[in-house]
């Protein structure tokens, strides 16, 4: 078989070193349970089901793709499996659902279960691949190939590397590395492509080559109002605040209204309209100088602070709160 156009030096995955004179060798796993035992990839699996909120289909999905790797360690045993399954992903959904934070954890559960070497995640955009002018975008993107091998690859709003309607583009070279490493070293790298859902079809359209690489699709689905309150409750609770009388209620109200309205991001705006609560609530202290604050008036967010929003004027939908 010839050697591929593209290659990324060091990247091939070590060969297991034997075990040291006199130390006792890892019993061979024969059940789900001793691979679980093992590898304790449930312990990030019960990571993501307790630290995100809903994602329920999300969640189910990487516990099959979990599953489908722990019955191929098993398998192999057995001389069953050929080759190393394809495990380039795409994760698709608007700003704000996860995907980046699923994409770590899928990270840790590719190395636990020994599919990758290191379990890192390179997250990058089309600024870290492609270059300006000729001969800028191949040492670019095999540079961020060469940092990624090991563990995970994830490319954010991947469809800004097709760029057809400018012909002195070179997000095309990029691509075309990219689709020789994911063919000639999935055994050392995983890829996994992000963005709107929508134009991610555009993009696979226009690069079929691409589309037949990626073996997973995930869709995030948007947080309901509920679920953006619980994540505004743990980002609360995490930055040592809360709510104080009928604040909570108000930022449910805010929610409500703020979800409607153009460019919402699911849990970065949350975030950030919280950020903006603890901005009033520090000005509203600090205007009272002489005041002694106690813990309590320097933990606790107010309905005023959420109700002074510019979501809650009648002119928010011109704006962005």
């Amino acid at each position: 078989m010839s050697a591929p156009l593209y290659s990324i030096p060091g990247s091939s995955a070590p060969t297991a070193a034997a075990p040291a004179a006199g130390a006792a060798a890892e019993p061979v796993a024969r059940t789900v349970s001793e691979v679980l035992a093992q590898s304790q990839v449930e312990e990030v699996l019960a990571e993501l089901e307790r630290d995100l909120i809903g994602l329920a289909p999300v969640k189910q999905r990487i516990r099959d793709i979990a599953a489908l790797l722990v019955i191929d360690k098993l398998r192999a045993q057995h001389g069953l499996s050929a080759s190393a399954p394809s495990l380039h992903m795409c994760f698709t959904g608007n700003p704000g659902t996860g995907k980046t934070t699923v994409a770590m954890r899928m990270a840790e559960i590719l190395h636990r279960l020994g599919y990758v070497r290191k379990g890192h995640l390179v997250a990058v955009t089309r600024d870290d691949l492609v270059g300006q002018y000729i001969g800028h975008t191949a040492p670019k993107t095999k540079e961020v190939l060469k940092k990624a091998m090991g563990g995970v690859l994830f490319i954010d709003e991947a469809y800004y590397l097709y760029r057809p309607e400018n012909e002195r583009d070179y997000g095309q070279e990029a691509i075309e590395i990219l689709l020789q490493v994911m063919e000639n070293q999935r055994d050392d790298l995983v890829v996994i492509l992000a963005g709107y859902k929508d134009r991610m079809d555009t993009f696979f359209q226009s690069n079929p080559g691409m589309s037949s690489r990626i073996a997973h699709h995930l869709d995030f689905p948007d947080y309901a109002t509920p679920e953006l309150l619980q994540i505004g409750d743990r980002m609360i609770e995490s930055s040592h605040y809360r709510f104080g009388a009928g604040a909570r209620e108000a930022f449910d109200a805010y929610l409500q209204r703020r979800i409607a309205q153009p460019h919402f991001a699911n849990a970065r705006s949350v975030r950030n309209a919280l950020d903006r609560a603890r901005l009033r609530q520090a000005s509203r202290l600090y205007a009272d100088r002489d005041r002694v604050l106690s813990a309590d008036d320097l933990s606790t967010i107010t309905a005023s602070d959420i109700l002074a929003s510019r979501v809650f004027s009648k002119d928010a939908d011109k704006e962005t709160p």
